[in-house]
């Protein structure tokens, strides 16, 4: 591990992404605890990816053009879905089709959800991690472990603050009709600019 390591993790955790832009709807909606529970979720989301990673698996959907564009378009299918429950919600955001407040259980899934149908994760952990592994490395695997819970940390660190900031600005916001609305339709689109990018992704 080198600052290098740590600075490029740190740009890309913090880079506007659709794990962020769940947090902190996530924020907004239910407050802090809940949004360090979507953080959480999010967190937890990248563990399929660095097994995957680990265990060569993540090379498969490398080169398998069909099982790449299988993950990203159930990937793009999914964030369509969060930006139309997003757009028709009349009341708080994070909320069930039936008019609950999602449990914990709820939000962490939806997190892992986020997280897991992004294949661009897996490219990561394949094609990024791999440059911090010395040649002469007696325990590569070791290392790679090493390396990915650090950067689940910062993404956990990370998350949790952009959460815990939209949180603070709660109680302004929901108490505005008007920027609930704009704040909808703002995640809505961003939804749906996530999923085209995502979409246009190219292995």
């Amino acid at each position: 591990m080198n600052l290098e390591f740590l600075t490029v993790s740190l740009l890309v955790v913090a880079s506007p992404g659709t794990g962020a832009a769940v947090t902190i709807a996530t924020g907004l909606a239910s407050g802090t605890r809940t949004a360090v529970i979507a953080a959480l979720g999010c967190t937890l989301g990248i563990v399929p990816h660095m097994l995957a990673a680990v265990t060569g698996l993540a090379t498969l959907l490398h080169a398998s053009a069909l099982a790449f564009e299988a993950v990203k378009f159930a990937g793009v299918a999914y964030l369509l879905y969060l930006a139309w429950m997003t757009w028709r919600e009349r009341g708080a955001m994070a909320i069930t089709p039936d008019g609950k407040e999602r449990t914990d259980g709820q939000v962490i899934r939806h997190a892992v959800l986020v997280n897991l149908l992004n294949p661009k994760l897996s490219m990561f952990f394949l094609a990024f991690l791999p440059q911090f592994i010395a040649p002469d490395d007696g325990a590569p695997t070791a290392t790679m472990l090493q390396l990915s819970a650090i950067f689940m940390a910062m993404t956990f660190g990370v998350f949790a603050l952009y959460g815990a900031f939209a949180a603070r600005m709660r109680d302004r916001v929901l108490g505005s009709p008007t920027a609930m609305a704009w704040l909808r339709r703002s995640f809505a689109a961003t939804f749906v600019a996530l999923g085209a990018k995502l979409a246009l992704t190219q292995r």
